[in-house]
């Protein structure tokens, strides 16, 4: 059995969830949920949500951010987006993908055209979906060369939704090749620090739908998508998919997945959950930092080793660690709020960020987020120095239940006061009983 198989025999699989899987796909559905609200309500997506309400009528699923209804591809795109544009998804750090992101805005769309779906045909299709994406990533063996959320997220968004839809083992091999037929994500988005990073989310995820739409309409794709000459990995990633297949089912990839804190690129956290560490615990603030040295894998300095500028945008400010962690230092926190034209204006910001450099260390492996060193050295001459295995949210180094509690509170805190309340008070329920609306 090859490898292609396999885990298209795993997608279309009856599985009964643990409690423990259960348990981590129920908090990290809730999580999606809360920061596509906040996503959604972004002056960002509500450009997007004017551009997809042009592109066709009908009432089959919901947005994040109110009760209207658009088609399921086109609320599949705009959800995808929300949840993506502030950089607040929780992601698979040894895969770098953001699983959650396109799977829970494609099988969310699926869910709410059928009017709703029990809770465990719901789990069961993220917990695959984001299995798949994982697992892509997991695979790969080169640097990122296309937008992984996108390309894997897309391939484990349409699997899900193929769950939901209860297409035949067969048709799974049509959607694997219709999704990796639709896979596109380039990462000279993240490179320029674009606003096309979610957007690529958000096609992904209107694709994942589209794929499965195009299979029940009697339309094929290629059946050797993954491993054939011009398949994924031959085009999208060098890897091997026989990496993945050895724990296809034992290890259940969505336990792995790591928590974000920070409405900011993964690769910022560590560095701002430190400097948050020493702000309570030693004297460092603002105006006792003489200098802040980050000593980080290639891939941490590809991803936010990048310099501020005063007209940079709110999509690379994410992206820019010097300038995050200025905010960091001056406001205890990253308030999506304070990433804005005037911030990046602010002197004391800028002189701050300023103050920080970025050094590659010697770790050969291209897709590392950790370890990582900082130090930080203070205007009496003073150094402090922190070695970082695991970042704050990753399994490793969990949210406390204050930080959870911070973070849902500010995502609805920043969401649209005309969201359905469930979202955050009975997540769950609101995904899977969009007519109790």
């Amino acid at each position: 059995m090859s490898a292609t198989t396999a885990l298209l025999d795993f997608a279309h699989a009856d599985h009964r969830l643990s409690a423990d899987v259960r348990d981590h796909t129920r908090r990290l559905l809730a999580d999606t949920l809360a920061v596509g609200a906040a996503g959604a309500a972004s002056p960002a997506a509500q450009a997007v949500r004017a551009a997809v309400a042009s592109w066709g009528v009908g009432d089959a699923a919901r947005l994040l951010d109110r009760a209207e209804r658009l088609p399921a591809p086109s609320a599949a795109f705009f959800n995808g987006f929300a949840i993506h544009c502030l950089e607040w998804d929780s992601v698979h750090e040894a895969a770098v993908v953001h699983a959650l992101s396109v799977v829970t805005a494609a099988v969310g769309a699926a869910i709410d055209r059928r009017r709703g779906c029990s809770a465990d045909e719901a789990l069961g299709a993220i917990a695959v979906g984001v299995d798949i994406a994982s697992g892509l990533g997991i695979a790969a063996t080169s640097a990122l060369r296309f937008f992984r959320p996108a390309t894997a997220g897309c391939i484990g968004g349409a699997l899900a939704v193929a769950r939901i839809e209860r297409l035949s083992r067969a048709q799974f091999d049509d959607v694997l090749g219709l999704a990796y037929s639709a896979c596109a994500g380039t990462m000279q988005a993240h490179v320029e620090g674009s606003v096309a990073l979610p957007l690529q989310v958000a096609t992904a995820a209107r694709a994942a739908i589209s794929a499965v739409d195009l299979v029940r309409a009697g339309l094929t794709g290629p059946h050797d998508a993954l491993e054939g000459p011009f398949g994924y990995f031959k085009l999208i990633d060098d890897g091997d998919l026989a990496s993945y297949r050895r724990d296809l089912g034992n290890v259940w990839r969505i336990a792995e997945v790591s928590t974000k804190p920070y409405p900011s690129g993964r690769a910022s956290h560590a560095t701002l959950a430190t400097l948050a560490d020493l702000m309570r615990e030693t004297a460092v603030a603002p105006d006792t930092v003489a200098a802040i040295h980050a000593h980080v894998p290639p891939l941490i300095a590809r991803l936010v080793g990048r310099a501020p500028t005063p007209d940079m945008t709110p999509a690379y400010a994410r992206l820019c660690l010097p300038f995050l962690a200025a905010l960091m230092l001056c406001d205890g926190r990253i308030d999506p709020r304070r990433v804005t034209a005037e911030s990046f204006a602010d002197p004391k910001l800028l002189s701050l960020a300023g103050r920080m450099t970025v050094t590659v260390d010697d770790n050969p492996d291209p897709n590392a987020l950790s370890p990582q060193k900082l130090t930080v050295v203070r205007t009496d001459g003073a150094r402090i120095e922190r070695t970082i295995a695991d970042t704050y949210g990753s399994p490793a180094a969990p949210l406390d239940a204050s930080a959870a509690t911070a973070k849902r509170d500010l995502a609805r805190e920043l969401a649209n006061p005309a969201v359905d309340p469930r979202l955050f008070d009975d997540p769950l329920a609101y995904f899977t009983q969009p007519e109790a609306a």
